[in-house]
């Protein structure tokens, strides 16, 4: 394997990395509002807290889970 071969190989690492982290973070906020929404449609009133850590709990284990082959 060349030197070439290996900073490519690096190079698409790094960018596959930075594209999981966005889309992550883009889920992260997909999923808080549609919680907050349909907690408000439901009629309850959750604190953020709660919005947050469901939502962090769904996004983790989406992540986890398509990670596995």
């Amino acid at each position: 394997m060349s030197l070439r071969a290996a900073l490519g190989d690096l190079v698409e690492n790094v960018v596959a990395g930075v594209v999981m982290l966005v889309f992550a973070i883009l889920s992260f906020f997909v999923t808080v509002f549609v919680i907050s929404t349909g907690a408000q449609l439901a009629g309850y009133t959750p604190s953020g807290d709660f919005a947050v850590l469901s939502a962090t709990i769904l996004v983790a284990s989406t992540i986890i889970a398509g990670l596995m082959k």
